[in-house]
């Protein structure tokens, strides 16, 4: 296991000045969350529509530090904790905390899937160095899909205790950045999905194999 510093990089994610740890530039916990900005993982936005880049990572963060590690979805190992908390509009993908995992996921029919290959929340300036650093890919069934680059948006966090990406309970505000992907509904039936990121030094690779429920049957 990593130290406390090194479990906070998650599927591209570098996490900086830990929420109650380091110099706090995630923010003060317990803010109020913005307006729209940070609806927990079981919220709802319009169906199939490209979620914006405060919304989108607002989210994916809410949702990603929403279980403890046993069954947390980036500490997963095998897929087995692919489905917790899932919404119905979008479902989310993480990586892991470094290194290669393979995972197995089962997804439901019509809903479009969403994830960063490389992340970071903390201070504008980090945003702004990680950023010029990161790069990564995302290959579906052999193709691959060209990320957004989102610099730097103002989110909203809300943590579960005992979960290993914040490592700290409440919500807070920071400043989300990354490469992130959004996709289309997959057909059903089965997909290979390839993603891997780099920054600051911090690298991660996930396997995924996809098996699309029909909803129709």
């Amino acid at each position: 296991m990593k130290s406390k510093a090194g479990r906070a990089a998650v599927i591209g994610v570098v996490f900086v000045g830990l929420v109650g740890c380091g110099a706090g530039s995630v923010g003060s916990q317990g803010t109020e969350q913005k307006e729209g900005a940070a609806s927990s993982a079981a919220g709802s936005a319009p169906a199939q529509e490209r979620l914006s880049s405060e919304y989108l990572q607002s989210r994916w963060w809410t949702w990603a530090a929403s279980e403890p590690e046993g069954t947390n979805p980036v500490a997963d190992q095998d897929g087995r904790s692919c489905g917790r908390n899932q919404a119905r509009d979008v479902w989310f993908l993480a990586g892991s905390f470094g290194g290669q995992v393979k995972r197995s996921c089962k997804v439901p029919s019509g809903v479009p899937l969403a994830f960063p290959l490389v992340n970071l929340v903390g201070e504008p300036s980090d945003c702004e160095a990680f950023m010029d650093r990161a790069k990564g890919t995302a290959v579906l069934d052999g193709k691959e899909f060209d990320p957004e680059e989102h610099r730097g948006a103002a989110i909203s966090v809300r943590a579960a205790v005992d979960n290993p990406v914040t490592q700290s309970a409440g919500t807070f505000t920071t400043t989300g950045c990354g490469l992130w992907v959004q996709m289309e509904p997959l057909e059903p039936g089965q997909h290979t999905l390839k993603i891997r990121g780099e920054s600051a030094g911090f690298s991660v690779g996930v396997d995924y194999s996809v098996s699309v429920e029909d909803g129709s049957k």
